[in-house]
């Protein structure tokens, strides 16, 4: 199953990399309204190709702590450089947005925060009980940063009560030192076996770009590790360079690719697997969430 790959950066898109255009109306809508509550998401800041199609269906993905992350990894178009101070308005807000889009399933990310002591978890579980407070009935999915491994954290994290608790590996072993630099692979899988040993109930999820220079039996390999270390369910997307700055794509990945990793990761055992060319973590986040539910 291994496919070659190499500097894909300046070939045209393939036809399978073709986005829907945005609806603009609801895409200024959302826009306007994320502005009137003073709120950011990473459907923005990170450029996904999907922000038409889940703007249109008033739903979005709500980063907190600000837009300005303190690490620099190569994929990401989120800034990077000295962040603004904490805003402890912020998790009602989101609540109260959430409420007024009728959101069913919520995911909050964050930039990474290594300047807070606390890595920003407790940011997190303040967002996560606003929403349960607020919003009968909506799950809440969090997205963290790796809280630098640190167990303690991650507890206050789990502790709030989210339904879903995800934290991307982004990319297979051999690149992480390149791509992510001040990540770690083996402390990203840790963090996702402390989340599942602390509460055996939450839905553990992560996430792998494809198109950084890896094959497609290292991605196989990335996915046994994430079983093990108690995933259960994975998204696989292409990788797409948002600009020309940002690290090159070094292979497009055509569609039926993605079909044998879904094939595979759901033999292996997990719960859910969401692969597909415009898959992005917290893409069909609620349908991932209620195919891990009826699979328990």
């Amino acid at each position: 199953m291994m496919s070659e790959h190499h500097n894909a950066a300046y070939e045209p898109l393939p036809h399978w990399l073709k986005a829907k255009l945005p609806k603009k109306p609801y895409t200024a809508d959302m826009k306007a309204m994320l502005r009137s509550f003073g709120l950011h998401t990473v459907c923005e800041s990170a450029r996904c190709p999907n922000i038409g199609e889940c703007f249109s269906r008033r739903t979005a993905t709500f980063m907190i702590l600000g837009d300005i992350c303190t690490r620099s990894c190569k994929f990401c178009a989120v800034k990077s450089g000295v962040p603004t101070p904490v805003d402890d308005d912020e998790p009602r807000r989101i609540a109260l947005m959430v409420k007024a889009l009728g959101i069913r399933h919520a995911v909050i990310t964050s930039v990474t925060r290594d300047d807070l002591v606390d890595q920003g978890a407790r940011h997190f579980a303040a967002t996560v009980t606003a929403i349960k407070q607020l919003c009968e009935g909506v799950t809440v999915e969090v997205l963290v940063p790796d809280m630098r491994g640190r167990k303690e954290l991650v507890k206050i994290v789990v502790e709030s009560g989210p339904d879903v608790f995800n934290h991307n590996i982004e990319t297979v072993r051999r690149l992480q030192r390149l791509i992510r630099p001040q990540a770690d692979y083996q402390r990203s899988l840790n963090v996702l076996k402390m989340a599942k040993e602390l509460d055996d109930r939450i839905i553990t999820k992560s996430g792998i770009m494809v198109g950084l220079g890896e094959n497609d039996d290292e991605v196989i390999e990335t996915m046994k590790d994430l079983l093990l270390f108690g995933c259960d369910i994975v998204t696989i997307g292409q990788y797409l360079q948002p600009t020309r700055h940002h690290y090159p794509v070094m292979r497009y990945v055509p569609p039926e690719i993605f079909e044998r990793y879904s094939e595979i990761g759901m033999a292996m055992g997990f719960k859910a697997v969401i692969a597909g060319p415009f898959v992005r973590s917290s893409y069909m986040a609620e349908f991932a969430l209620k195919l891990a539910a009826t699979s328990r």
